[in-house]
């Protein structure tokens, strides 16, 4: 079966074309550098010439407000109006935990315009929610500096390692068209603030973290149920602790 993964060179895309590929298919990682774009339509239609599944795990290059949904928007109308012409039988995006519960972040709410393209398009599809990667703890660090310290929401994430996510993404392109929005998360919930403490403590990083409810995630406050999971996620089986120990040590 013919699979073209957009964004198939990132850090999510790379692991599922593996994945896919290993179980004996024919897999596309589609990416501008492979000559594929999803915003200039470049490639678009070759790419997916034959293809059953499409996969979504493109980012935006910019979270600004209105680049990031301009990003989402374009490339979404453009992707699926040519997986319509090519007869793709199952779209399957990456999407992230609440993101219809926080409408002050710009980017969840382009990953809403996002979902809704996709909802309303005739393309059989999953929509694929994740809670936030174990990998981008560092970023969320640099994201929430003042000064010399580090100022986070004390609100209840439940994080995921990319490995699981992309586990599941394969597993789930594979399956049938859901149709609907499936979740997954880590096996753990975790308190932002010491999720990022024990992050810089592993990497030697010496800043203070300071507690504040108010502190904002991207554009918006933090509450215990605003990116974690419903009732009957699919549970990552990494932990965050075990995750942290790959990680190199500084002096």
């Amino acid at each position: 079966m013919k699979i073209v993964v957009i964004g198939g060179s990132g850090l999510i895309g790379s692991k599922v074309v593996n994945l896919l590929r290993a179980k004996g298919h024919d897999v596309l990682a589609a990416s501008p550098n492979s000559g594929v774009n999803t915003i200039t339509r470049e490639g678009l239609a070759a790419a997916l010439a034959g293809a059953s599944v499409v996969v979504d795990v493109a980012n935006s290059p910019s979270f600004e407000d209105k680049a990031v949904l301009e990003f989402f928007e374009t490339a979404g109308h453009n992707l699926l109006a040519a997986e319509a012409a090519a007869g793709v039988r199952h779209h399957v995006a990456l999407s992230v935990v609440g993101a219809d519960r926080l409408p002050d972040s710009g980017y969840l709410r382009a990953k809403v315009a996002q979902e809704r393209l996709i909802e309303h398009s005739k393309i059989p599809y999953t929509i694929v929610r994740s809670t936030q990667f174990f990998e981008f703890v560092g970023a969320i660090a640099q994201s929430a500096v003042q000064g010399n310290t580090i100022r986070l929401s004390p609100a209840l994430l439940q994080p995921i390692a990319s490995d699981d996510v992309a586990s599941a993404v394969a597993e789930i392109a594979l399956g049938k068209p859901r149709n609907g929005i499936v979740e997954l998360a880590g096996p753990e919930k975790i308190p932002l603030d010491s999720l990022v403490r024990q992050h810089l403590a592993q990497v030697s990083d010496r800043r203070e973290i300071i507690a504040d409810i108010h502190a904002r995630y991207f554009g918006t406050e933090l509450d215990d149920k605003s990116l974690t999971p419903g009732a009957a996620p699919i549970l990552g089986s990494i932990r965050f602790a075990d995750w942290l120990r790959q990680l190199p040590v500084t002096a």
